[in-house]
């Protein structure tokens, strides 16, 4: 998901994007890119030990990061970094934000993932052309195993509403590939995909078996760096929590309900089924209120 200058301003996380995307990077450049993706306003003003350290890699793993990307060497880089504007002093912090304990410093960091999202939201065609793509799939299977399985589930859940055939997959093992293949069998035309670390090795598997039977696979990721991008045919990334015992994911969370309310205006009668869903459950008295 890029952000472009014809859709309007964009964000320093934005603009890096534009300029990692699109190239091949080892698992060890990736982390790079997302460290420094992650801590866009800082990042022309890094030097290259600052960004091993904030990405957790040996310096030379930086120059070699900077040479991949087309540069002579991390400060070439760098310039480029502050030609393009990505970034800039990060305003003081004043006392009212001061963290007082790991707890709100977590839901702090959230909120700065729900922020980085609205920022490349700044460009909705990615969000459009995928939403499109997935309301002209008859059925629509939606994958996610084990972390991802609960927004998998999530997105299912409320896509039944307004699409007609929703198959929601969130458990692996031997019948993975045989659910994948009755999916395309009966007319499936693409896959949504979560993935969010740590990524299950039959996971790739699995988007493998999908590219064999000829699905597109739309995937939402916790980066726009991570294993499963080169196997899908676009991701959306949207950035997970990590100050927890366990990694915290609402932004990717909202970002399936921005697809699906996109869907939405892509899927003929999907308001009529809402209202009907909704009369239903009137009659019913299914719920409290």
């Amino acid at each position: 998901m890029t952000a472009t200058d014809d859709a309007g301003p964009v964000g320093p996380s934005a603009r890096l994007l534009q300029l990692f995307e699109g190239h091949r990077l080892t698992p060890t450049q990736r982390r790079i890119a997302h460290s420094l993706v992650r801590h866009a306003p800082e990042a022309p003003f890094l030097s290259s030990v600052e960004v091993a350290e904030l990405a957790g890699v040996s310096q030379p793993s930086v120059t070699r990061f900077a040479v991949a990307l087309g540069y002579d060497g991390y400060p070439a880089l760098r310039k480029q970094l502050r030609e393009l504007g990505a970034g800039e002093p990060a305003a003081p912090e004043s006392p009212d934000d001061a963290v007082r304990n790991e707890h709100q410093q977590a839901v702090l960091a959230e909120i700065a993932h729900l922020r980085h999202l609205a920022e490349l939201l700044a460009d909705p065609a990615p969000v459009l052309r995928a939403a499109r793509v997935l309301a002209a799939s008859r059925p629509l299977p939606v994958l996610g195993l084990r972390a991802a399985s609960a927004q998998a589930r999530g997105f299912a859940y409320f896509a039944a509403k307004v699409h007609p055939d929703i198959r929601l997959i969130d458990e692996g093992g031997s019948m993975l590939a045989d659910r994948l293949e009755q999916a395309a069998a009966a007319g499936a035309s693409a896959l949504l995909c979560f993935a969010l670390p740590r990524y299950p090795r039959e996971l790739m598997d699995a988007l493998t078996t999908a590219r064999d039977c000829g699905l597109t696979v739309l995937t939402v990721a916790d980066s726009a760096f991570a294993p499963v991008a080169k196997l899908s045919d676009m991701l959306l990334p949207a950035a997970v929590g990590t100050g927890l015992v366990f990694d915290t994911a609402c932004a990717p969370m909202m970002l399936g309900r921005v697809l699906l309310q996109a869907m939405c205006d892509e899927l003929p009668g999907a308001e009529a089924r809402l209202e009907g869903i909704e009369q239903s459950a009137t009659a019913r008295g299914l719920f409290l209120e």
